[in-house]
């Protein structure tokens, strides 16, 4: 069994019992021991925006890199109590280990939610208190809400007591990518076939089946189910850069037909990137601006309707190389839009004049995307009301919190 904590024991110096504070030390030099359960000390700090007068709430900010998820998968646990990001923070020197961690939203408290190697391509459930993963080519469930409950009852557990078997991958086949159907019912990823082709391919959660959906001659990147329409996920032709037509759309019908087509035909003069669903019937998405060259065209942030294939504009920043990453709500009526020197603004979708710089200073060195400080990654809370995003305003990075709509003091 694994201990919530170390005991505390007795720290009495010249008379003076320091018992009560054992477990101060731990607030921002952690030990770097990987413990499954254990939790740290709220790290919360918040601050007014010294250009907007809105309060940031920083969430983490110890001498570690903190990371939200990307911002095509869920970020809250489905309660809504819990933000789960990764850190270093119990990594040893030279390594590259993260680990998974819940953060309350009422208390701020962090508990460590994984142990051991390989805690990547993690999903949270869409409706229930879970999360899942691929250990090897085993596919697991996680069962969040359960350890959080042991872990305030200090009765933690073995990590693989909250594990629930849903499937085992052939070993052929090397899962890279997860996404979970709107329905929780099924796992979509892909695998490299050869240096010339990779697949897509499903796990159903009933059967433990898998079966192989599309073969594309390029590397897959981003893929990503759509939260609200079963059967149906997009994903990119990732190259780390500019890609010949980055964003495509694949659905299974009811019957099992599959359908894999491009979503916006790109010219040799766009260059498409941070695709996130707005809604179940639009994509919301990025023509950079970045470069000479781009601004041939109109850049900025742009949706595109699924079943009618119509392109709406939503603006443009006037800061050099325009908007970079891009989130909405999950009505489709705001969105929030970063820039590579790490201002944050909320967008009216139907009027682009209608923005708003909800915070700035969150990338202070940079005016490119090619610089070590963090990518904002903005998500926007399901409902409607927080934003959440990486931040290097304190730190390397940093995870923080601002709301969406209130009083700014300045709106561009």
């Amino acid at each position: 069994m694994f201990l919530l904590l170390q005991t505390a024991t007795a720290q009495v110096v010249e008379g003076k019992d320091y018992t009560s504070l054992s477990e101060v030390d731990h607030t921002f030099d952690m030990a770097g021991d990987d413990i499954f359960g254990q939790r740290f000390p709220s790290e919360n700090f918040t601050y007014k925006d010294k250009i907007t007068g809105v309060t940031v709430n920083a969430l983490t900010t110890s001498r570690h890199s903190n990371s939200k998820m990307y911002q095509t998968h869920p970020q809250w646990l489905a309660n809504g109590e819990y933000i789960i990001f990764s850190s270093n923070r119990t990594a040893k020197e030279g390594s590259w280990d993260r680990q998974y961690y819940a953060i309350s939203t009422k208390t701020f408290e962090i508990t460590q939610i994984t142990t051991g190697k390989g805690a990547r391509d993690f999903h949270l459930g869409w409706h229930k208190n879970v999360a899942y993963r691929f250990k090897n080519n085993t596919l697991i469930e996680i069962d969040i809400e359960a350890i959080l409950k042991d872990v305030d009852h200090n009765k933690v557990k073995t990590p693989e007591a909250y594990e629930k078997v849903l499937a085992k991958v052939p070993s052929t086949i090397k899962p890279s990518g997860l996404g979970i159907d709107a329905n929780e019912t099924a796992a979509y990823f892909s695998s490299k076939i050869n240096d010339e082709e990779q697949a897509i391919y499903k796990t159903e959660f009933k059967t433990g089946k898998t079966t192989k959906l599309v073969t594309v001659p390029f590397r897959i990147g981003h893929l990503q189910n759509n939260p609200y329409v079963s059967g149906e996920l997009m994903y990119c032709w990732e190259t780390g850069g500019d890609s010949p037509q980055r964003m495509w759309l694949l659905s299974i019908d009811e019957n099992g037909t599959v359908t894999n087509r491009s979503l916006y035909e790109e010219r040799a003069t766009d260059w498409v990137t941070h695709e996130v669903f707005m809604g179940k019937d639009k994509v919301l998405f990025h023509l950079m601006g970045h470069l000479d060259r781009l601004k041939v065209n109109q850049t900025g942030i742009y949706s595109i309707d699924l079943r009618t294939s119509k392109l709406t504009f939503h603006g443009q920043s006037h800061v050099d190389g325009g908007y970079w990453h891009c989130n909405a709500t999950p009505d489709g009526k705001w969105i929030a839009g970063d820039t590579f020197d790490g201002k944050l603004f909320r967008i009216n979708a139907e009027n682009p004049d209608d923005t708003v710089l909800l915070t700035q200073g969150h990338r202070l060195l940079s005016v490119s995307p090619f610089s070590k400080e963090a990518h904002l990654h903005q998500s926007i809370s399901p409902d409607g009301k927080w934003v959440l995003f990486n931040s290097s305003y304190l730190t390397s990075n940093d995870i923080m919190l601002v709301p969406l709509m209130g009083n700014f003091k300045n709106t561009k």
